[in-house]
């Protein structure tokens, strides 16, 4: 590695950078004694300074004590990014009680089997969300619904006007009064005297319950400690940012219910004493009209938002110059779309690697200095490292070889929520085994081959399809791509591309597959091409392999008709 990079990264470990043993809730404290001025979040051009966040937050903490919230009973926090998430999340912090992130998109179905699951007793909530509780409020250990508004911190104008367009519809919801449930303004304007003091023991507490779907079966609660989200966005802070504090503004379009977006955008934040700007969802106009209005520094965000804005054609008539250090997660960053987006802005975007059992983040490429495309780059501080063999994952290999990616830090979750069957398959003597195909090389950088159950066994080779997907991704008439094994009764499995083509181009499956032919070995050549309007995505716009293998499952067993 260059000497530029080494000045930052010794063995390891930043220099200087000092991890405080703290809880989370303290770090709101001394950014609020340091910085009582800054605006800690702007939404829809509103502000909320830190010194009114810090004591809307100690308020709604003891409104949850004088609800009968102890140490480690779960809130659940069903909202968009919003004021009110930061508040309800730094509140419960406050009292100990354990945060359960839900997602606003969640069917009833979904809520249910979380409440159930993480024994959450009260949820705090947007007016829109309270029919889905209620409708499985019997058949959970649900008590208590807090209900807010998303016009409750919003500018007097837009409170009449409305911006968030989708929403217009359900926001005429009437929520009645009745036993159990609350309503935040009320709650915030009564609750009196501070709250109760609450002894948390940061390395051992669990702070969060964050579900995910894991490698196998039903969605688990990930727990994660104080001291693991702390030691995260500390380390974030100085990847990011080096030491700096009460100057940065943070784009935040990132879904706080993911740990990915509380970490790296909202806790981060709070340490650094930044501004977040906050966006209940990626609107691509609004979120450039943003970033041109309020000027952020940071923007953490995922490949499929990086490519909109390089891909929409009035990007250009925004002016993105403020942005200068963007952190890329939740799947692979094509290299096209990296490479177009620093040049649009003039910024650095970096691919980083995490996942939810980790806080999330384990890997990123230096922002300053050397870095290598296509690798997830250099361990977080503090954080080891290793590649497993994929028989039973208990021989080392060397450099350059492939294998299960394991790792080891202060950032790696408790295990999962009353599950310890499945906390003893990924986690292995302080070992978290990530599911990740991964190789080391010779500078100790990382790379990412692909998902251990998404590789592709064809003739009996190893297709990645990563790897396929890069060449797709370099297409010029290709925007978006995705690969899936499928069964085929001579190979075993056979490779399929899903394409969703740059606006006004057309293009054969015969176009595609030669292309590929020309860049790729034959048995990794996709042998079907399905061009598609969108693929399937999470909220934060990782693709579903997963639901695409579905469909076609779905397809074999209807003849290819719908179910």
């Amino acid at each position: 590695m260059s000497e530029p990079w080494f000045q930052f990264y010794d063995q390891g470990v930043p220099r200087s950078v000092d991890f405080p043993s703290t809880s989370l809730y303290p770090l709101l404290e001394k950014t609020a004694r340091d910085f009582p001025d800054r605006k800690a979040t702007l939404f829809f051009g509103q502000g909320l300074n830190y010194r009114d966040l810090l004591q809307q937050a100690r308020v709604f903490a003891r409104a949850l004590q004088d609800l009968g919230i102890k140490k480690g009973d779960r809130l659940g926090i069903l909202l968009p990014n919003c004021p009110q998430f930061v508040i309800g999340y730094y509140g419960a912090m406050r009292v100990g009680a354990i945060v359960v992130p839900m997602n606003p998109l969640y069917v009833e179905r979904e809520l249910e089997f979380m409440l159930k699951d993480s024994g959450v007793t009260t949820v705090l909530t947007l007016d829109l969300f309270v029919p889905r509780l209620k409708n499985i409020q019997a058949r959970t250990p649900l008590k208590n619904i807090i209900v807010t508004h998303i016009k409750d911190y919003l500018p007097t104008l837009l409170k009449l006007l409305y911006p968030i367009k989708e929403w217009k519809e359900k926001s005429k919801v009437t929520v009645q009064r009745q036993p159990g449930t609350f309503f935040l303004a009320e709650l915030l304007a009564k609750s009196q005297g501070e709250p109760e003091p609450v002894q948390i023991n940061p390395l051992e507490d669990v702070a969060i319950l964050q579900y995910t779907g894991g490698t196998t079966g039903l969605p688990k609660g990930a727990m994660l400690t104080h001291w693991n989200l702390v030691h995260n966005a500390v380390s974030a802070k100085y990847w990011l940012l080096g030491a700096g504090e009460g100057y940065e503004i943070v784009m935040g379009v990132l879904p706080f219910f993911h740990v990915f977006g509380m970490t790296v955008v909202m806790n981060l934040a709070v340490l650094a004493g930044a501004t977040m700007v906050l966006h209940p969802r990626f609107v691509l106009k609004d979120v450039l009209k943003s970033v041109d209005r309020h000027r952020p520094t940071i923007f953490p965000g995922a490949p499929a938002m990086f490519a909109a804005i390089n891909n929409f054609a009035e990007s250009k008539k925004y002016n993105l110059s403020s942005i200068k250090a963007c952190i890329s997660g939740s799947a692979p960053l094509p290299l096209e779309v990296q490479q177009t987006f620093e040049r649009i802005t003039g910024g650095k975007l970096v691919e980083g690697y995490g996942l939810t059992e980790a806080s999330p983040v384990t890997h990123c490429n230096p922002l300053y200095g050397y870095r290598k495309i296509g690798s997830i780059g250099l361990p977080f501080p503090d954080t080891q490292c290793r590649i497993m063999d994929l028989v039973d994952g208990e021989q080392e290999l060397a450099v350059g070889e492939v294998g299960e990616l394991a790792v080891k830090g202060p950032q790696v979750m408790k295990g999962y929520w009353n599950r310890p069957d499945e906390t003893a398959k990924v986690l292995r003597g302080g070992w978290l085994y990530t599911g990740d195909i991964a190789k080391l090389d010779e500078e100790g950088f990382f790379y990412i081959v692909d998902r251990k159950k998404d590789m592709i066994i064809t003739g009996g080779y190893n297709v990645y399809p990563r790897e396929v997907e890069e060449i797709l991704y370099s297409h010029p008439k290709v925007l978006e791509a995705a690969v899936a094994g499928l069964p085929d009764p001579y190979r075993g499995e056979m490779v399929k591309a899903y394409v969703v083509l740059r606006t006004g181009e057309q293009a054969t499956a015969e176009e595609i597959i030669a292309y590929c032919r020309e860049k790729l070995a034959r048995y990794k050549v996709p042998r079907e091409v399905e061009f598609r309007k969108e693929l399937p995505k999470t909220f934060i716009g990782k693709v579903l392999r997963r639901t695409l293998r579905e469909e076609e499952a779905q397809k074999a067993r209807t003849g290819g008709k719908p179910a």
